[in-house]
């Protein structure tokens, strides 16, 4: 069930990058949903590795680093995925930038999405 909803929040976020930027094209709905499914694939195993590997550059740019692993993330979706596209290197900065504003959103809005990864870690030590 967590994965699932995990799924489609990710399919969610990336339908609305692709809404909001030109230079991200979709396919289709199953290639949104591909890339959605890979995407989170690399935020699960990949990502906290990648975290860790840059954490001296992170304390060297006071966190900036972090934001490059994320963009790396989705560079690597569009580069597995056939049918997603980031043109362009500041469009991929937006991407990345509209990806962590809507997953803050998400973070601060209840909802079924909590149920996963750290919102649902959260909520159990609140008590909900």
């Amino acid at each position: 069930m967590r994965l699932g909803i995990s799924w489609l929040t990710n399919a969610l976020v990336l339908a609305i990058v692709a809404g909001l930027l030109s230079g991200v094209t979709v396919r289709s709905v199953g290639s949104l949903l591909a890339a959605a499914a890979v995407f989170g694939v690399l935020n699960t195993v990949l990502k906290p590795l990648l975290r860790f590997v840059a954490l001296p550059l992170a304390i060297l740019t006071l966190g900036l680093a972090w934001f490059f692993v994320s963009m790396l993330m989705l560079d690597i979706t569009t580069d597995i995925v056939s049918g997603f596209r980031i043109h362009g290197f500041w469009t991929l900065v937006a991407a990345a930038l509209i990806v962590w504003l809507v997953n803050l959103a998400l973070d601060h809005t209840p909802g079924p999405w909590q149920v996963a990864g750290r919102r649902g870690r959260r909520n159990l030590r609140r008590g909900r």
